[in-house]
């Protein structure tokens, strides 16, 4: 993958691009299904999302958008469901602050579509409506998080 990237871009030129997107890690439990399934469904939902990234080589860096997810119906555990996102992003040319900011805004807002459809297929496997996941404002996530560690 490297070859041909240190072959085609030159460094002084801006350069974003997906290479690659991927399923790092997937979870479901559903400890209580019988009686969640029983029960009138209408569940309380709390979701963590979380970004984080590394450089594999210089102008290769992974990004993986992590979320999970928990439900209750009538105070009862319906499921967990937890997937790490994974892409493989070439990025290059750019000041750092606006790398990080790509990685930190653009990637995450690229992989969602792809982490909400591998949940939804999940929930529909373990026998639960799709979970449609509303659009995340990675912006603003961003700017709180920066916000946070200043």
């Amino acid at each position: 993958m490297s070859g041909n990237y240190n072959e085609s871009r030159n460094a002084e030129n801006p350069f974003f691009a997906l290479q690659k997107i991927y399923v790092k890690n997937s979870s479901f439990e559903s400890p209580n299904t019988v009686r969640v399934f029983s029960d009138e469904w209408k569940p309380t939902v709390s979701m963590d999302l979380n970004t984080t990234y590394e450089q594999a080589e210089e102008g290769l860096y992974e990004v993986v958008l992590s979320v999970s997810i928990t439900a209750k119906n009538h105070d009862q555990l319906a499921f967990i469901v937890e997937v790490d996102q994974a892409a493989i992003f070439m990025i290059s040319g750019f000041p750092e602050l606006q790398k990080t900011e790509a990685l930190g805004v653009a990637c995450p807002s690229v992989m969602f579509p792809y982490i909400r459809e591998t949940i939804d297929h999940i929930m529909v496997k373990g026998g639960f409506p799709p979970l449609m996941m509303a659009p995340v404002n990675f912006d603003v996530l961003y700017a709180e998080k920066n916000r946070k560690s200043a």
